[in-house]
């Protein structure tokens, strides 16, 4: 059917595509696969996806070179890396050169699933929105309200200096997706912020101390070892 959403899979083992193909199916996508980067790019170009699942370690182009010009398209299209590189700092490469989401293999079809749903919800918002700036974003008792300058928890007003209430705004705008912590601290210090995450760490503790979150069991903010910070879907 039409309205099915399409997704291109570009994952050179033909077992694994198979298998995410027919998982996809079963679940009202419409799966494309392609085998190498430049069948992928070539399908990508004459189908129009609404989401790609791109496989790093193709035969003939480094995932990352697909990825690089799939982002330097005009159209945004919503990307998620499955990979057996579990490596922090491809991780950490690919989230900030363009994908919504990195999956390492092997994974179980839920959490693929759960991913694919989660990233298309955020695509669609912004698709929605766009041009739009939202002004107030809701995750669970937590109001962020970006006009007002205005955090409220339970109904409870909570003071937050400059700099977290920029950290927090950022994660409310990019809710449900893997903020890296260079892209945390060049949006929020600049240019000039260092290499060091030192201060992102102070102020992230700072945040939670004031929200009374517990980091090993968050309600609004996840940690990404290693990698940056991750609110939870408003």
């Amino acid at each position: 059917m039409s309205d099915k959403r399409l997704i291109l899979l570009i994952e050179d083992d033909h077992a694994i595509s198979n298998f995410i193909c027919r998982a996809l199916t079963a679940n009202e996508y419409k799966p494309l696969a392609a085998f190498s980067g430049k069948e992928g790019l070539s399908l990508f170009f004459s189908h129009g996806p609404d989401l790609v699942l791109l496989d790093l370690g193709l035969p003939d182009l480094d995932g990352l070179e697909v990825l690089s010009q799939l982002r330097d398209l005009p159209r945004e299209v919503p990307i998620i890396i499955i990979s057996a590189r579990d490596r922090e700092s491809e991780k950490v490469r690919a989230l900030d050169m363009g994908a919504d989401d990195y999956v390492v293999k092997p994974f179980g079809v839920s959490e693929l699933l759960a991913r694919i749903r989660s990233t298309l919800r955020r695509a669609d918002r912004l698709k929605i929105s766009q041009g739009i700036q939202r002004d107030v974003y809701q995750v669970k008792d937590l109001t962020v309200n970006i006009a007002k300058h205005q955090v409220i928890q339970n109904g409870e007003e909570i003071h937050f200096t400059q700099n977290e209430f920029k950290i927090l705004e950022l994660l409310a705008i990019h809710a449900g997706k893997v903020l890296t912590y260079d892209f945390i601290l060049e949006h929020v210090w600049g240019p000039y912020s260092g290499s060091s995450n030192q201060i992102l760490r102070v102020n992230m503790a700072n945040i939670r101390r004031k929200l009374k979150e517990n980091p090993s069991a968050p309600n609004y903010i996840y940690t990404e070892l290693g990698i940056g910070y991750r609110m939870l879907e408003d």
